[in-house]
């Protein structure tokens, strides 16, 4: 049996994760996200896509992210109809995150109509509901660590990744003739040190290893950010402000309001209200206590999924409500998404609240290239929303601490558990020179064979097995 590879996304890019692993006669695709971004990444998504879709066998996820989730009803529209395997947390959260991405597509698209800023004459979303429901019918939902086989010597693991809720570390064991190999896809890997997660599972063996490299080149130690948000909140409201936190709906949002709740209940900050602006994030937020064997089962857990909906905690489940929120003034926080500002309602609240200077808006995430957050964060004096440029007056503050992703050395700490090293390791996830210079570190650190594969490239991993 001969085993190939085909990179059709997340190469020299963060986002757009598409993996075409062909084994014999058995083909399947290793997530199926968006590109997000860069204008000529997005561009992508509508693109024919490279292979026949009806062709591919099945789908393997490793989590719910909309860059790894986000093509699969477009994928299904085009005519795939095999199984779609995943973890239980993440086949809850896909409902969600789809159901949500292609609201957001068709309101968009009868946005531009109206306003008549797009070059289209009938704009159109990529993908519609139905599309989306057809996709959910495909879903397998697996626990970790249960071993299962999607083809006839072809199996699949997951392991806990750390990164979001019912993330996982794909462990693939293909049986040929000669032998057994094993591909390990990290996915996105979390950090070591988490309020609610568990750090990524430890892996020891791999013939092939795609290890995502989002901050292969970056150091980012664990800061715990209480002292950071206390200082921010209250330099907010000493301004008069309100604090805007744009956050990704899942795992971040979850992640800021026990620290908020925590913070408050100590009186280091004010109790004020909390909108979550997001009916993505607030589905997302009971999920959280649906699978609590998921992550941490500390009693600061338990006792916060107790105190959803106190008087701190807001959630904003009407358009009306959300327009509302432009009427506060002062001594309010709102988490919107998305946690880029590439859609969703954080869009009307950049839109109104930018150009007011006595307000902050706290970036809590990293910022892909292209998109608005990296243009804020880089300092740009205006950015485009809703076809208009919009002045940034406000305060702008960061805390990167907060990252889903292991930094520099957690990579090379979770690497580091390998007896041995792969045959050949894949840096995928990374963009720029930093993902080259990750890839010469493993080389230099660890000795490992190391390659940075190029978008549309395809290797030969086995011959004859």
């Amino acid at each position: 049996m001969d085993v190939r590879v085909k990179f059709l996304g997340a190469a020299e890019s963060v986002t757009g994760s598409r993996f075409l692993v062909e084994a014999g006669n058995f083909r399947f695709l290793f997530d199926c996200g968006l590109f997000q971004g860069l204008k000529e990444l997005r561009l992508r998504n509508w693109d024919e896509f490279p292979i026949d879709p009806a062709s591919i066998d099945a789908v393997v996820i490793s989590h719910a992210h909309i860059d790894h989730t986000g093509y699969l009803p477009k994928l299904v529209k085009e005519g795939f109809s095999g199984p779609i395997y995943c973890t239980k947390p993440t086949a809850d959260l896909m409902e969600i995150m789809l159901l949500d991405s292609a609201k957001l597509q068709e309101e968009e698209a009868q946005y531009a109509r109206k306003k008549g800023y797009s070059k289209h004459a009938n704009p159109l979303a990529l993908y519609e509901e139905k599309d989306v429901r057809e996709t959910l019918s495909l879903l397998h939902a697996l626990n970790y660590d249960e071993r299962i086989s999607i083809h006839k010597g072809i199996d699949i693991i997951f392991k806990d990744a750390g990164h979001l809720l019912g993330s996982a570390i794909t462990e693939i064991f293909i049986k040929g003739d000669q032998q057994t190999k094993k591909l390990v896809f990290s996915g996105d890997l979390g950090r070591y040190q988490q309020a609610v997660l568990r750090q990524p599972t430890a892996i020891e063996e791999a013939d092939i290893l795609f290890v995502e490299s989002t901050y292969g080149n970056k150091p980012n130690p664990f800061d715990d950010p209480e002292d950071d948000l206390v200082r921010i909140v209250n330099d907010t409201f000493a301004r008069k402000g309100v604090l805007v936190i744009p956050a990704f709906a899942v795992g971040r949002t979850q992640g800021l309001l026990y620290y908020l709740r925590k913070l408050m209940k100590e009186d280091k900050i004010p109790d004020v209200p909390v909108y979550v602006d997001s009916p993505m994030a607030i589905s997302s937020t009971y999920l959280f206590f649906k699978h609590l064997s998921y992550h941490k089962m500390g009693e600061a857990v338990k006792e916060f999924a107790q105190e959803l909906e106190t008087n701190m905690l807001v959630f904003v489940k009407t358009g009306e409500h959300s327009k509302a929120l432009n009427e506060l003034k002062s001594r309010a926080i709102i988490i919107s998404a998305s946690g880029m500002m590439t859609g969703g309602r954080i869009l009307h609240h950049m839109y109104h609240r930018l150009r007011n200077e006595q307000d902050t808006f706290l970036i809590a995430g990293y910022q892909a290239e292209g998109t608005r957050g990296r243009d804020i964060v880089e300092g740009k004096a205006e950015v485009k929303i809703f076809g208009e440029q919009v002045p940034v007056k406000c305060k702008v503050e960061t805390i990167t601490s907060m990252s889903g992703h292991a930094d520099q050395e957690e990579l090379f700490q979770w690497l580091g558990n390998f007896k041995e090293h792969p045959k050949m390791t894949f840096t995928i996830h990374g963009e720029g020179e930093d993902l080259h210079k990750y890839a010469q570190a493993i080389r230099d650190r660890l000795g490992w064979n190391v390659t940075v594969p190029q978008y549309m490239e395809s290797f030969e991993l086995f011959s004859g097995i």
